[in-house]
């Protein structure tokens, strides 16, 4: 895959992630996506994905903003980084009590690309930080 082509393909995660179309945001991943959730478990599989997300969209109300995507010269790997716009509106277990609070939280993600679709997703974000505007 080229690296215009893998740089197509994240920005169109990102674009279906924001318009909470979570359809087309799922079939743009690798039926065995790797996913290396933030100071978390590394989960396997598009089903198990989709329970994650399904948790985050029942408890975080999110857009990401201010996107940049990097790639590798043979598009294998990708680099983004973004703010996220959110506003925490159910518990979440383990976290402090969500009260409709709001936070603005930069962060990143790297992926792996294979035969056009996303292999592997490792998000990176500040916890503390997004505890301490929450809290």
């Amino acid at each position: 895959m080229s690296r215009a082509a893998t740089e197509a393909l994240i920005f169109e995660y990102y674009r279906t992630f924001n318009q909470g179309d979570m359809e087309s945001f799922l079939s743009l991943l690798a039926k065995d996506v790797v996913h290396d959730i933030n100071q978390g478990e590394r989960q396997v599989g598009v089903e198990a994905f989709a329970r994650f997300m399904d948790k985050m969209n029942r408890c975080y109300r999110e857009q990401l903003a201010e996107i940049v995507i990097m790639s590798s010269a043979d598009g294998s790997r990708a680099a983004a980084e973004f703010v996220v716009h959110g506003e925490y509106i159910a518990d979440d277990e383990g976290l402090p009590p969500a009260k409709g609070q709001t936070y603005r939280l930069p962060a990143g993600a790297f992926f792996e690309v294979r035969n056009g679709q996303i292999a592997r997703i490792s998000n990176y974000y500040n916890l503390n930080d997004w505890i301490a505007q929450v809290g």
